[in-house]
């Protein structure tokens, strides 16, 4: 796996969450998937959660298209509705047909607070904000994916062999996830020249490390949901 390339405003927005960023990437949950040690009940229940998220985060770069200037920006948000759509969802669907969970019983799952958190805090950004604070609202989820899933590709305590979410590592470790994740960080920079100024720089480094904690609670979603009452 090649080194990640590294983009201005993605590479000082993260240097801005301290230890949050770390946290989210190496969360007991992403651990667990790496050793094949997490529950998968807990798996299960990050998968029918998931289904609803990506619904919303399919959404939120609708939005983005809508929101886009110029060509390249709006083919890159098309690029990413389509792997959320035609990608992300099918694992999901697969995954969780494999444990006898269907489409349309992911699709009645009631929503938890944290994933209902999450989501609307994103479209929330979107709405309020320009197309540059929606995809600093994005960043940590589609270009922290590709970050979680090199962090388990390099880890030394990640185990392939017989591991049951080896799939699920695979698929965000793969070029064309991270194409779609890196084009993303390329976007930001994009964006900033275009309407970025040093006034802008609390405002977005808040949202993206708001959005950094977001995902952190959507492991720990994971954890919680699946444990017993």
């Amino acid at each position: 796996m090649a080194n990640a390339p590294e983009f201005e405003l993605y590479e000082t927005l993260k240097a801005h969450c301290g230890d949050d960023w770390t946290a989210y990437i190496q969360h007991e949950f992403v651990r667990g998937l790496g050793d094949g040690s997490l529950p998968r009940a807990a798996f299960q229940y990050y998968l029918r959660q998931d289904y609803l998220f990506l619904i919303n985060f399919a959404r939120a770069h609708a939005l983005a298209a809508f929101q886009a200037e110029t060509l390249e920006d709006l083919r890159q948000s098309a690029k990413t509705v389509s792997a959320i759509l035609d990608g992300e969802m099918q694992l999901h669907v697969s995954f969780c047909a494999g444990w006898g969970v269907s489409e349309p019983e992911m699709a009645a799952t009631p929503e938890d607070p944290a994933n209902m958190a999450y989501t609307r805090y994103v479209l929330e950004r979107g709405l309020a904000g320009d197309a540059l604070d929606l995809a600093v609202a994005l960043a940590p989820c589609i270009v922290g994916y590709a970050e979680t899933a090199r962090y388990l590709m390099t880890s030394p305590d990640t185990v392939m062999e017989g591991n049951p979410y080896r799939e699920w590592i695979e698929t965000y470790a793969a070029d064309d996830y991270q194409d779609v994740a890196w084009g993303h960080a390329a976007h930001l920079d994009r964006l900033l020249t275009m309407r970025g100024g040093p006034g802008r720089m609390p405002s977005l480094s808040k949202t993206f490390h708001d959005a950094t904690r977001l995902e952190i609670g959507f492991w720990q979603m994971g954890l919680d949901g699946a444990a017993p009452a």
